[in-house]
């Protein structure tokens, strides 16, 4: 009867799904060659999950991933009865999955991971969550559960202090060279205002050694491989050392190197991350933004002059209701070409703290599609760019889907 079940995008039938058969999913899962892949942490954890997928399916592998966006069990359930057989086989030999910290503590008691990537640890949706410690004993767990090996951030303390919880498995890293390490402050660096000294990091399987817009430097083995990407921001080139790191790891000794580089330079942006669409014949990106770090390598990431810029913040449950951690985001770079449109639920507190920084508003206004028509239509003629929060991107893309080719996520 489970096999039965269908959804597109919902995790409904997930639901359903474990209410008649709580163990389909460590059945489904289990008979998978190479195991499970778990990839978790505050930042990165869509678009890192899509280069894994693409590097792994560039080495020749089927890989089954959780494409709906639903990153809780429930959904991973959705996506499997979409894509296994009526005899509830899915036809894969790995299963790379995005999974919300949170969540990934009770996918991982089902299905015991046969490798993990754990990312980061940032002040996201506190009011989730609770404290920051929190959110790392979650990924602890992960760790933990995980089987074979365990792919972490060197940079990041907390991230980097859980390998002594997975001392019967292999543990690799990715990591910065230190000319970088100010591009990418941790949780701590931020509170503090400073970018503390890294003593005695552990050595990575991959590091980022440079980076200049889509050209980037990789440091594998001690050599360097130099790649352009075809994805935007400081942050996805970082998580690209991440995704190299961990398919290497899976990969092993069959890894075709070359192969590798040729799949990471071929990925694009994951929808609604640095997305790219083309509106009045101009391009239109999307940023999304989603807690202080994140904001900030954005506005580092892509420069104001030349483009309009719309910030839509919203906070619903998948946003995160407390929005305080606006005041911790730089926004000066912005204040040169101000920002035309500001929208979404919390768009007065957003005008307040663009207000503070001195940074001019052109218009101020709580309905999200009456803002994107306007944004569009006043200079049609001017690529654009649109900082915004979870549900805020969905409902604009949503919009856009009206005016230009949307990629449609299912």
């Amino acid at each position: 009867m489970v096999a039965k079940l269908r959804g597109g995008g919902s995790a409904l039938p997930g639901l359903v799904a474990e209410k008649i058969d709580p163990n389909f999913l460590p059945r489904t899962l289990g008979t998978l060659p190479h195991g499970v892949v778990v990839i978790s942490g505050t930042n990165g954890k869509t678009t890192t999950t899509k280069m894994v997928v693409e590097l792994l399916q560039g080495q020749g592998l089927r890989v089954f991933t959780n494409r709906t966006g639903s990153n809780f069990t429930r959904g991973v359930v959705a996506a499997v009865l979409g894509e296994s057989t009526t005899a509830g086989k899915l036809t894969a030999d790995i299963a790379v999955l995005e999974l919300d910290e949170a969540h990934a503590v009770h996918f991982v008691k089902l299905v015991a991971p046969r490798y993990s990537l754990l990312l980061n640890v940032m002040r996201d949706q506190l009011d989730r969550f609770g404290e920051i410690e929190t959110t790392a004993g979650f990924l602890r767990q992960i760790a933990q559960a995980t089987t074979e090996a365990v792919v972490l951030n060197r940079e990041d303390p907390r991230i980097a202090g859980l390998a002594e919880a997975v001392t019967a498995r292999e543990v690799r890293y990715f990591g910065l060279a230190s000319g970088l390490r100010h591009m990418f402050p941790s949780d701590d660096d931020m509170r503090s205002g400073t970018t503390g000294e890294a003593a005695a990091l552990p050595d990575a399987d991959v590091i980022l050694s440079s980076c200049d817009g889509p050209e980037a430097t990789f440091t594998v083995d001690g050599r360097d491989i130099d790649a352009r990407l075809k994805l935007t921001g400081v942050y996805n080139v970082y998580n690209s050392a991440a995704a190299l790191a961990l398919a290497r790891t899976v990969l092993g000794a069959d890894a075709d190197e070359e192969a590798l580089l040729r799949s990471l330079e071929a990925v694009t942006p994951a929808f609604g991350r640095g997305e790219s669409l083309t509106v009045n014949g101009q391009p239109l990106d999307l940023v999304l933004v989603k807690n202080p770090a994140g904001f900030r390598l954005a506005l580092r990431s892509f420069p104001a002059e030349g483009f309009r810029t719309m910030i839509a913040i919203n906070d619903n449950y998948a946003d995160g209701r407390d929005m305080s951690w606006l005041w911790d985001v730089d926004f000066d770079s912005l204040a040169a070409a101000g920002v035309d449109e500001v929208s979404g639920v919390r768009a007065h507190d957003m005008a307040l703290r663009l207000f503070y920084e001195d940074v001019p508003v052109g218009r101020v206004d709580t309905e999200l599609t009456a803002s994107l028509r306007r944004f569009i239509e006043l200079d049609p003629d001017k690529p654009k760019r649109i900082y915004c929060t979870y549900t805020a991107m969905l409902a604009l893309r949503r919009e856009l889907g009206k005016l230009t080719d949307v990629e449609v996520v299912s």
